[in-house]
Formats: C-alpha cells, structure tokens, sequence
C-alpha cells in the first residue's frame, strides 16, 4: 500500500488532477483479499491476479512490459549490483540508462520504418 499511496497526482480534467488512478494490475504475489479491500476503499478497480487460477488471464499483457524493462536495466552491470549506497549517486547511473535503453528502442522503431 505505500506504493499506492506514492503515486503521484494523475492528471484527468483541467483543475480536477486525481490522486488516485482508475486501476490498478498486480501480479498473484498480491493475491489476498486485504490488499483487495484496501485498493478497493481508495476507489480503485484492481485486477490482481490469483493464485489457483491458469496463466493467460491477460494480466501478463502488462506485467512483460515492467519484467522487460528491469531486464534491460539488469544489462547495465553497474546498476545489476547496487554498489553505490547513496542514491544521490545511484540514481544518475539509473536514469542514464533509462534514457540509453530508450534511445535504442526509438533507434530500432525508426530503422524498421524507413
């Protein structure tokens, strides 16, 4: 829940930003009814996949987006292992390849269409 309550003011009609989004996905390692009530009490539709239920639900749609994303991040041998115990240090290496991994996915979008 403090992620949730994290999430930074989301915007939605001029002069009314929400502050809580419309949906929320998570994978089955939130699957308990508390965490459930919880996102349900901030007005939250959750789509939190279960535990007994078969792969596929569609979840996955979203999930593959953020595991592919670390993967990437993974690649970049100073961010793998955090050595640096400042995140004042930390953080610049973390957004450098942010924008690296970015530029390379833009690159390979822009060679596929010319």
């Amino acid at each position: 829940m403090p992620l949730v309550d994290a999430i930074p003011w989301v915007r939605g009609r001029v002069g009314h930003p929400r502050r809580t989004p419309d949906s929320l996905f998570a994978d089955r390692g939130y699957d308990h009814d508390v965490y459930r009530a919880k996102v349900h009490a901030k007005g939250i539709v959750s789509a939190i996949a279960r535990r007994s239920t078969r792969h596929g639900s569609g979840l996955g749609t979203y999930r593959w987006v953020v595991e592919r994303t670390f993967a990437r991040l993974h690649g970049y041998r100073r961010l793998r292992v955090r050595w640096e115990r400042r995140a004042d240090v930390h953080e610049p290496f973390l957004k450098l390849a942010c924008c690296l991994i970015t530029r390379r996915q833009l690159r390979s979008l822009t060679s596929h269409h010319q």
